[in-house]
């Protein structure tokens, strides 16, 4: 066992390539075959470390798991299994992951989850739980899930950043959301952030995301650290460290700012794959940098022509709907995408992703419309109604409407404007905006003293995480319906659901008689953890 486990942490500290030479050569070593003959002969006399560890061992050194001496191994930790200590439990659990199911290997799993079930209360070593959540995997009754979550949370006060670290990978692995130990999890890494190296950093943000865990304060303490230091890490990390926060929809803004002073100053990092993750970025977190704005476009714009050669339609058509999303029109790489369209490149009919690619080509020619410096805001706008039937998470904002207007005629709803644009309700006011007019009173006819209020109730989904920041389709969307005369108020829908109907009544009615109604202010929304 000391001798085959020697070999092993030699082994796996080389490189792949060292690792297949001298795998071959161990395998071909006369020694090595008699050490696993004698480890065939002597397997049922071994004490239960040596032959956990030995089975551990013989594995990851690439023994093929058909073999009779693994196959031998493995039925002998069945026999023993109820002898092995808590430490054991853990290893032949790390080792059974790395396995294909087999007969053998399927009722060694059966009995170790029975085991671990009864062991659970004795184990207080915050390594094996977290090693036993990581080895038995999803696939673990969620009972068996909320057992080790309790056992955890009795040792949380013992927590170490690297076993935080571990602990996260392991909710991970096992596919359960637990806020009470990711919160202390997040709270012990905000301590020690700068203990963690890249790699690290990259894996708590995709755990995040995986586990559709939001936390405000872990994200915004990971920003501040790579914004503090973001002279010592490549340019190529950070784009990695933005594009985790942006499907995350956390927008890191000073760590954006800075960035975007970097591409500004030497644009020749950015090859075709990041350019495209900077603009994905920035147009969904609907981030523009302050003082430089024009700047910054004329930039990525400058190095997407660099690319039009090489690109593909479909790399094409997301580079400049980001850049419309932003109210950006990049006027060379437009008449390429055009171009491309009339002759059929675009679209094509077995396409996976065609509805997708119509909805992204149908916002471009709304933008070139919508954004171009020509257009004038029109003194008619020919809108109809959608349904006269109204989804039921509007029930209550029509009944609330009804309330405090005195009639359904007061406004509208489920409304189909141009560009294929809807919005919830439409309310009609004077110009001093002291007064709500009929519809049909104003309908049909162009009147520069009438103002159109556009109600739109979103979800939490449409905001960058913490805050009422709009992402890149809705701000692009509010945009262009300012361009058609609308003033545009942002309801978050969850939180007008959960207030009572009288506070519903007031809510609309501050939004909708407010001065300050249409200049939509970046609220901080608390963390729903």
């Amino acid at each position: 066992t000391n001798c085959l486990t020697a070999v092993w942490r030699l082994f796996k500290n080389l490189s792949e390539d060292q690792q297949r030479y001298e795998k071959q050569l161990i395998f071909e070593h006369p020694a090595f075959v008699k050490l696993c003959q004698q480890l065939l002969r002597d397997s049922r006399r071994m004490t239960r470390g040596d032959l956990v560890f030995s089975l551990h061992a013989v594995v990851s050194l690439g023994v093929p798991q058909n073999t009779l001496l693994v196959q031998t191994l493995l039925r002998v930790c069945q026999e023993k299994l109820n002898q092995l200590d808590n430490r054991c439990i853990s290893v032949l659990a790390t080792t059974l992951a790395g396995l294909d199911k087999d007969k053998n290997v399927s009722a060694l799993q059966a009995g170790l989850q029975l085991l671990v079930e009864q062991r659970i209360p004795s184990i207080r070593d915050i390594f094996i739980l977290q090693n036993l959540m990581k080895c038995m995997g999803k696939d673990v009754p969620v009972f068996l899930k909320k057992k080790l979550e309790m056992a955890v949370l009795k040792q949380i006060d013992h927590l170490t950043f690297p076993n935080a670290l571990r602990v996260f990978s392991a909710l991970v692995a096992m596919n359960y959301c637990s806020i009470p130990i990711l919160n202390a999890c997040s709270k012990k890494i905000q301590e020690n952030v700068h203990d963690a190296p890249f790699r690290r950093l990259i894996l708590i943000l995709e755990a995040c995301y995986d586990l559709q865990y939001r936390n405000v304060k872990l994200f915004s303490a990971l920003a501040d650290y790579i914004n503090s230091t973001a002279c010592l890490w490549d340019k190529r990390q950070i784009i990695l460290f933005l594009s985790a926060f942006e499907t995350l929809g956390f927008q890191p803004s000073e760590l954006m700012g800075v960035f975007a002073e970097k591409v500004t100053e030497d644009p020749e990092f950015l090859n075709l794959k990041n350019l495209l993750i900077v603009l994905r970025v920035y147009s969904r977190l609907n981030y523009v940098p302050r003082g430089q704005k024009h700047l910054f476009f004329e930039t990525l714009h400058s190095c997407l022509n660099k690319y039009l050669p090489q690109i593909s339609n479909t790399e094409l058509l997301k580079a400049v709907y980001s850049l419309c999303i932003l109210g950006y029109l990049p006027h060379r790489a437009l008449d390429e995408l055009l171009q491309k369209n009339s002759r059929g490149e675009l679209l094509l009919s077995d396409d996976l992703y065609k509805e997708q690619k119509e909805m992204m080509l149908r916002c471009v020619k709304a933008c070139m419309e919508l954004d171009s410096p020509s257009f004038t805001k029109p003194a008619f706008v020919l809108t109809e109604n959608f349904s006269s039937l109204i989804s039921l998470n509007l029930r209550k904002a029509r009944e609330a409407l009804i309330e405090l207007l005195g009639d359904e005629n007061m406004f509208r709803q489920n409304v189909q404007l141009p560009y294929k644009y809807h919005i919830d309700f439409e309310i009609r006011m004077d110009s001093d905006r002291k007064k709500v007019l009929p519809i049909a009173a104003t309908d049909d006819h162009a009147d520069s003293s009438v103002q159109r209020l556009a109600v739109l109730f979103v979800p939490l989904s449409a905001f960058c995480v913490g805050t009422m920041h709009p992402q890149g389709k809705l701000a692009m969307k509010k945009r262009h319906l300012n361009k058609l005369g609308y003033h545009v108020i942002l309801v978050l829908n969850k939180k007008f659901q959960e207030m009572t109907n009288e506070d519903a009544v007031e809510f609309l009615k501050g939004k909708i008689y407010s001065e300050n109604a249409f200049s939509f202010s970046e609220m901080t929304v608390q963390d729903n953890n």
